[in-house]
């Protein structure tokens, strides 16, 4: 069974999705690293979780307000 290519679009949807996954990851594990090498537990971590999942929800925040701006994707859906 073939499949069609996917759509582009939705690939990118996909793509900025992981995208917010590693914001919000990433700094914790800087956090972590810059405890183990200067000794700052568990201050460094804190932080890194805090500002990780304030830039993700801004930049998650920021895509829905993209998207609703869009208008919807398919075809029947959101509002009339």
């Amino acid at each position: 069974m073939t499949q069609g290519a996917p759509d582009p679009k939705e690939v990118g949807r996909a793509y900025a999705m992981a995208q917010v996954g590693i914001e919000m990851v990433a700094p914790i594990g800087l956090g972590v690293a810059l405890d183990y090498w200067l000794g700052w537990t568990p201050w460094a971590t804190v932080a890194g979780a805090v500002f990780g999942f304030v830039g993700g929800l801004v930049h998650l925040v920021s895509m829905m307000n993209k998207e609703n701006r869009n208008g919807p994707t398919k075809p029947g859906s959101g509002a009339p």
